[in-house]
């Protein structure tokens, strides 16, 4: 089991979510710095967690960890809580999507480039990651997201993990807001075909 002081999660079941009969796509969503600490609702504030409630039903089941203070996120530990969810919940391993925004974009990035194996796509929003790393990408489908304007994740720092996963052969869109600073994932997870998008991928 994950160690709950470490590392808190929370489940939002929408609409058919684990309740229904099969097996189910997940997307796990990783918040920014802001949401950091021990109060799991903070989850709920920006992002995927908070477009989702306001839009209500969502056919996938959706996990959001929550990162301890003053850390970033760990990819063992979110292995452990991926590895407890697959076992617990009627999920399907091949149809897992990882987004995330800002701190929780660079987790996206990170914990991909270790891991590509237990994604079946990414939708990193105003991150960044080591340009390095990114030949472990060739080949996963990508939709990224940054603003233009960015003066807290710099946009050439969002444009050069792209191009980088890029030149390895992932199947990457990237889509760049102008004139938009830091909160581009306002933006990105209204996107009208994204959903459709997270839907559609399967290993």
């Amino acid at each position: 089991r994950v160690d709950i002081h470490r590392l808190s999660h929370r489940l939002a079941r929408h609409g058919i979510g684990v309740f229904a009969p099969g097996f189910q796509g997940t997307g796990v969503f990783l918040h920014g710095a802001g949401e950091r600490g021990s109060n799991v609702q903070l989850v709920r504030k920006n992002g995927l967690t908070q477009t989702l409630e306001q839009r209500g039903t969502i056919p996938y089941v959706m996990v959001a960890p929550q990162c301890p203070a003053n850390t970033g996120w760990n990819v063992g530990t979110l292995d452990k809580l991926l590895d407890q969810v697959l076992a617990d919940y009627r999920v399907d391993k091949k149809r897992v999507v990882l987004t995330g925004l800002s701190l929780g974009g660079f987790g996206t990035w990170s914990w991909s480039t270790e891991h590509p194996e237990r994604f079946a796509g990414l939708v990193p929003i105003c991150g960044g990651g080591k340009t390095a790393q990114a030949t472990a990408l060739k080949g996963m489908p990508i939709w990224a997201f940054h603003g233009d304007a960015d003066n807290v994740v710099k946009f050439a720092t969002g444009q050069a993990i792209v191009d980088a996963a890029k030149a390895a052969g992932a199947d990457i869109k990237f889509t760049v807001y102008p004139g938009v600073g830091h909160n581009s994932w306002g933006k990105a997870y209204a996107e009208s075909e994204l959903e459709a998008w997270i839907l559609a991928r399967k290993k």
